[in-house]
């Protein structure tokens, strides 16, 4: 039979990151078959799991489904799942899930908009993000200043930030006139405001900044600011497939679980910039 890391299973199931399960096995809040669960731990399908003394329902790979989408995020949202400010974050919007939960494939910060993909698959998630993936994202950004050929030069051969070396694969001019102009650029890391940071190293001002693609996902024309679309079992696969990883074929929905979700797409509304979740008082 086979089994897996505890603490997989638990993040699978919807109730926590891995680091944060870990957390919770350190905690001495998990058990498994009435004994308390350290690091390390494996479980099958026999095994009974609670937290903090409550029985929970194990969500297994072989029964897991791999959903993906791309979300059009508007600025002034968080790219976190809970903020203690009570500021909107990206999780909100999002279509609900009978297992597991939707997992942000990187982050934007709450001054960058555009493209970000969710899914509910941990590996997959976690494969897109490795540096050894080798993918990219390009970003469109509008810069306040004069851009000439040597800062781009600069730009793309590499800049000393604090935490380390940095640079664009590639800068791209896409429009505009004046002081005001926009550039398509991309970068192979998502360290913490990396292309903001590369541009003011050059003494230009970024005073807008979108992503409009990760990897061979472009963020689509008719996928509004603060809209979600799904991916395809077909556009799954192929991302599967350029991943190394085993294709899954997800359940089909029924004939009324069609309706909702052609409902709740419908009834997507724009959001361009996001506010206060709450006033201050």
């Amino acid at each position: 039979m086979i089994d897996e890391k505890l603490q997989k299973v638990l993040a699978r199931s919807g109730l926590g990151s891995r680091r944060e399960m870990e957390r919770w096995i350190e905690a001495g809040r998990i058990s498994v078959n009435g004994q308390v669960a350290t690091l390390g731990d494996r479980i099958s399908i026999r095994d009974e799991v609670e937290v903090d003394g409550e029985a929970k329902k194990m969500v297994f790979d072989r029964d897991s489904e791999r959903r993906v989408l791309i979300y059009n995020k508007p600025l002034g949202e968080i790219a976190t799942r809970h903020d203690p400010e009570g500021r909107s974050t990206v999780f909100d919007h999002l279509p609900p899930l009978k297992q597991g939960r939707w997992i942000a494939v990187g982050r934007l910060d709450i001054n960058t908009s555009g493209l970000l993909l969710f899914t509910t698959d941990g590996d997959l998630a976690n494969n897109l993000m490795h540096p050894s993936a080798n993918i990219d994202r390009e970003y469109a950004v509008r810069i306040l200043g004069n851009v000439d050929e040597a800062m781009i030069a600069t730009l793309k051969k590499g800049v000393l930030l604090e935490d380390g070396m940095a640079r664009f694969t590639d800068v791209q001019f896409f429009n505009g006139e004046g002081a005001n102009k926009w550039y398509h650029v991309c970068i192979m890391e998502g360290r913490n405001r990396e292309v903001r940071r590369l541009w003011e190293s050059q003494e230009v001002q970024v005073s807008r900044l979108k992503r409009v693609r990760y990897g061979p996902f472009f963020l689509p024309s008719e996928v509004k600011a603060g809209h979600w679309k799904e991916l395809t079992q077909k556009e799954i696969n192929m991302l599967s497939s350029m991943m190394d990883m085993k294709q899954k074929r997800n359940k089909p929905l029924s004939v009324k679980e069609q309706e909702v979700a052609e409902r709740r797409t419908k009834r997507q509304k724009t959001r361009r910039s996001v506010g206060p979740k709450r006033s201050d008082r």
